[in-house]
């Protein structure tokens, strides 16, 4: 599984470090960093949690 952003729609809020900041780090001014693209299986859970979180839709998951 991988980490898709949609970096137009991407506000970052933070509710996806909120979520799993293993992944997700949201910087002082507003931009998203993605920290592991590729999502571990112990991880998977935390990350589909992250995605659904987010209120833009910016983030999603492909196999």
């Amino acid at each position: 599984m991988r980490i898709e952003v949609n970096w137009d729609r991407c506000a970052g809020n933070g509710l996806c470090e909120f979520e799993t900041d293993k992944y997700f780090e949201v910087q002082d001014n507003g931009t998203l960093d993605v920290l592991q693209w590729e999502v571990d299986g112990d991880d998977e859970q935390n990350v589909h949690r992250a995605v659904a979180a987010c209120p833009t839709e910016a983030l999603s998951i492909t196999e």
